[in-house]
Formats: structure tokens, sequence, C-alpha cells
């Protein structure tokens, strides 16, 4: 049987990112010299590989090590860290199961909660939960026990877990060919003047942040990428909208949104954690506040999920309640709307 790999929906690889302003009295000095004084025991390699691939940026502009550093520049780098080699081992964690077979586990994940163990965050994740609660588990094409996608810490919502080989199979297939159904609610800022659309462009990691991913809608760079959305709700400067994805690419939904103008609320690695939409009132930003405090994420929901049971074939549909966070932030949305109208 072909292999099929697992797309991984929005994997944090292993970045560190740096930003430094050069004082008033910095004396021009090369970038590599710059980041080895600032930097915390980073070593000269890492500095020069750094800036062999094109990762560090003065006023953002690529530089050779060479560039001198003057009064007033930002400098920013990005530092790539190999794996960290570790046992993954069982951890007493709460999972909310909202139905398990044989085959197949369906969770239900809270925001803040990592999927699996990688850079800075080495355990206590949903793996070490799934080991936990879970023997023998295969493993997927990264050495992942039963995961088939996954998505972003700070996402909630619905996850598909195998338990067999032949399940992580069927059902990496079923994302592979685009059988799956995957419904997310988001609420964005702006007013989305189409009832439904879909947004098209490939998606790649961002040329000056290698923390956010970016659109290349010319296809040039990354990959494709299809997100098909409906308005839900309208709320002045905000929009409620139901996002249907074709792909699973890293943080597709809040790069696609990014990408035309609608950056979801509250996504402070996209911008979306400033008031981006509104009118310049005190007791409006005020209130935008109050509603970051209620919500200290992005405000996006995995609601739905379906795919063919691997083994009976039957299609099962799984719906998720919108989470508390994001219900308080929608009833403070509907309640201005309807003071300020």
């Amino acid at each position: 049987m072909e292999e099929f790999v697992p797309e991984m929906d929005g994997v944090e690889e292993n970045y560190e990112h740096f930003r430094f302003v050069a004082e008033a009295g910095q004396q021009p000095l090369r970038v590599d010299k710059f980041l080895m004084n600032f930097v915390m025991n980073v070593t000269r390699n890492k500095v020069q590989q750094a800036v062999k691939d094109g990762n560090v940026l003065v006023n953002d502009e690529v530089v050779k090590a060479n560039h001198k550093v003057k009064p007033g520049d930002v400098v920013t780098v990005v530092f790539e860290f190999a794996p960290r080699e570790t046992e993954i081992l069982p951890e007493d964690i709460p999972l909310d199961i909202v139905y398990e077979d044989d085959e197949v586990i369906v969770i239900n994940k809270p925001a803040g909660l990592v999927v699996h163990p990688g850079h800075g965050n080495y355990d206590g994740t949903m793996v070490n939960a799934l080991l936990h609660h879970f023997k023998n588990l295969p493993e997927n094409a990264d050495g992942r026990p039963g995961l088939v996608h996954r998505i972003d810490k700070d996402t909630s919502g619905l996850l598909v877990v195998a338990k067999t080989e032949h399940a992580l199979a069927h059902l990496s297939k079923q994302f592979h060919d685009k059988t799956s159904e995957r419904l997310y609610h988001a609420l964005v800022w702006g007013n989305i003047e189409e009832d439904e659309g879909t947004i098209e462009g490939h998606i790649g990691r961002n040329l000056k942040n290698r923390l956010q991913q970016d659109v290349f809608p010319d296809g040039d760079q990354g990959k494709s990428a299809v997100t098909h959305f409906k308005v839900l709700e309208r709320f002045m400067y905000v929009t409620l909208v139901e996002c249907k994805l074709e792909t699973g690419r890293t943080h597709q939904i809040r790069a696609h949104f990014k990408h035309i103008g609608h950056t979801l609320f509250n996504d402070e690695r996209y911008g979306g954690n400033a008031v981006l939409k509104g009118t310049t009132y005190t007791k409006y930003k005020q209130f935008v506040d109050n509603c970051f405090k209620l919500i200290p994420r992005q405000a996006l929901h995995a609601k739905t999920l379906g795919f063919e049971h691997p083994t009976t074939g039957e299609m099962l549909r799984f719906d998720s309640e919108i989470p508390e966070d994001m219900q308080q932030v929608l009833e403070k949305w509907r309640g201005y709307t309807l003071t300020n109208k």
C-alpha cells in the first residue's frame, strides 16, 4: 500500500525569533558581531547559518554578515533548532473524548493544549495524554502516536486520532484525498461584504518572519491552499464566519483571512490583537480590550469533523459547542451591535 503522510494543520517548527533596536550610541558594527553581543549563548556558527539562510534582516531587508548596524536599525533574526531527541512520556492529563471505538478516537481539544511535543513544548501535550489513556497507538510518518491531523495550540475543537495501523492509513488517505470534512468558526476583523466566498493562494513560510505563514497568490512559493467561507453573523466591525477547508496547510485560516484584510480577532501572531476596525472613541477601545481579556487567543474553533469510518465505511460526523470564551465575546459583540445601530 502507498504510504500517505498525514497533513498537519498548523505544525510549529523549531524556530526562535529575536528582534533588537540598535541604541542611539551604537557604533557601526557588523551584524554578525552585533548578534553575538546580544543573543545569549548563541554560537558564531549558528549566526553564520542564519545569515546564509536569509534569516537575518535589518530594517526588513535581508543582509549579509558584513552589513553594518547603525543607531535606530531594527535587527531581526530567526534561528532554527534541531528537534530535541527525547522520549515522549505518558502524562495523566484529562481528555474530552466525544467518541471512541476499537479504531478511532474523537477528541474536543481545549485552547491552550499543544497537540504534540516540539521545540519549547516537550511535555504536557495531547500526545502525552494519549499515551496515558491508550496503549499501543500506531505512529504516523513523523513518529507521533495516533495523529492524523492537528490544530494550533490556541485553537480549540475536534481532532480524530487513530488507534490501529489500518485506521491511521485509512484516515490519512482521506485527509490526503480531501474527502474528510472540517468546518471551523472564526471571528474576524472587519465587515465581510460577500455572504460567501473562496480564498485561494499558496501558503508558505513568511520570508521576513519565520513564525508566520504568508500567502503567495502567484504560486511561486508554498503549497496550494483553498478555504471556503460563509458569513454567519455581522457585528459592525467584526464578522463571524464558517470556514470549510479543502487543504490543511499550516495556519491556513489565519493566513488566508489576513491576506484578504480580515485578520482573526485577537490573533497576536498575525496582528489581530490590535484595534483594527471601528471608531476612535475611548469607550470603543475599552470594549475591545475587554473582549481581548475574555478570549486571550485567536477566535478560532474547529467545530465540525466528518470522516468515513475505516472499518465500517459509515460516514461519521461530529459537532462541538463553541467554547465559553468565544461565546462570551460573541454575546458582547451582539450587545454592542444592538446598542449602536
